[in-house]
């Protein structure tokens, strides 16, 4: 594959790499600092210093950068806008900067390919002006949700509606004031095949029956003001146009979301990871301890050199994984990502938990890194935990030999 970034793609990183570096880093603090930290999710409010840095991004045009569809978004297909995720996330705040975070980013596509016109108006259309933002709700605390065939939710069809049943968590943004609606994935017939039971639904926020149990703690931290969301679905009754492409094409959707998904979170990773490396860099030049600084005490010089080829190696991966995407489609693709959800978020928090070392007992207080930290933990599970993607690595490897 060629590696080489396009025209398109080059323009689009230095206006990005610009405004991260100008105005959104900058005004990472002012963020924390109107944060309301609380326990209360009801009382979560959005940092009015967010909607200036959206409405100065958009009034450049780097907006909605995730979407190939230039109907809705840039144009930039997932080879394109890969490079451009990984300089997102180098800051926490940047990915919603432009409106392109998560799980709206993944809401957006799903939409886009399969929603109705009247979808499209009613729920994505402000979603991509950044009006409101979106949940998903997939996984359940009472199975194994690495099988999503698993899955107790129901959304069944009875008369006109449909009926939607069940308890979710780590529903991703259910916390944010702005959340208006989740997409929920549950059983609609249990007796069709394998992968032909499951449907996905459209879930208003103020539906009768949806109630928002708990905010789920990342390593203690709740991730004001968005959260992960414990939600329980009593006896929710919906139009059957809320149905995504109609009854049964659950599968078909989330397999579709998946793909360019996982590139975004390992590429944000490792912008993430290149972030933590500079902090443990300028730490490892400027702390001095025994008459001499870091870097040249111990193997620091040797975690330094591991980390930068730890990064480097994990870029090229997902880069050839977004080319695959782009090339062969999701089940052509199918080794490279998940041998990236592997692989990116294991070096994320590998580089960050050395950053943190050599910090010492400050590095354990650092609100930055323990954030990445969160960060990194957090992305070996979601989207499926690491054994899942190794299992399916190992086994499209040995394919080759049993077919011999």
């Amino acid at each position: 594959m060629d590696f080489e970034h396009s025209e398109r793609a080059r323009l689009v990183m230095d206006q990005v790499e610009r405004f991260v570096h100008e105005r959104v880093v900058p005004n990472e603090p002012t963020y924390r600092d109107q944060l309301q930290h609380t326990d209360e999710w009801r009382k979560w409010r959005i940092p009015p210093v967010l909607e200036e840095l959206k409405a100065e991004a958009r009034g450049l045009g780097l907006w909605n950068l995730f979407l190939p569809d230039e109907q809705y978004g840039a144009g930039l297909d997932n080879r394109e806008y890969a490079p451009i995720a990984e300089i997102t996330g180098r800051s926490f705040l940047a990915p919603e900067v432009f409106n392109c975070s998560a799980p709206d980013t993944g809401n957006a596509e799903v939409l886009v390919k399969y929603g109705s016109e009247d979808q499209k108006r009613k729920w994505l259309t402000p979603l991509l002006a950044g009006e409101i933002r979106s949940g998903f709700a997939m996984t359940e605390p009472g199975v194994a949700s690495s099988d999503a065939t698993n899955m107790e939710a129901t959304c069944e069809v009875v008369d006109d509606e449909v009926v939607i049943n069940g308890l979710k968590w780590w529903t991703s943004g259910a916390g944010d004031p702005r959340c208006r609606f989740l997409i929920f994935m549950g059983v609609t017939d249990p007796d069709a095949a394998r992968h032909g039971r499951h449907s996905m639904v459209i879930v208003p926020m103020d539906a009768p029956g949806v109630t928002i149990v708990r905010m789920v703690p990342v390593l203690g931290h709740l991730g004001e003001p968005h959260g992960h969301a414990e939600i329980r679905f009593e006896d929710v009754r919906l139009p059957l146009d809320h149905f995504i492409a109609g009854p049964g094409r659950g599968f078909e959707i989330a397999q579709g979301r998946l793909g360019p998904g996982r590139i975004h979170h390992c590429m944000r990773a490792i912008g993430a990871a290149e972030r933590a490396l500079e902090r443990l860099c300028e730490r490892a030049v400027a702390r001095v301890a025994f008459g001499k600084p870091l870097a040249n005490l111990g193997g620091n010089r040797d975690i330094i050199a591991d980390c930068r080829m730890a990064i480097d190696q994990a870029r090229l991966l997902t880069l050839k994984a977004a080319w695959a995407l782009d090339t062969v489609g999701t089940f052509g693709a199918l080794v490279d990502i998940s041998a990236i959800k592997v692989v990116a978020p294991n070096v994320l928090q590998r580089v960050v938990d050395a950053a943190i070392q050599i910090h010492g007992g400050e590095g354990m207080a650092d609100p930055e890194l323990n954030y990445l930290m969160g960060m990194a933990r957090a992305l070996r599970l979601a989207d499926g935990p690491d054994e899942v993607h190794r299992a399916m690595v190992a086994r499209l490897e040995l394919e080759k030999y049993l077919k011999r």
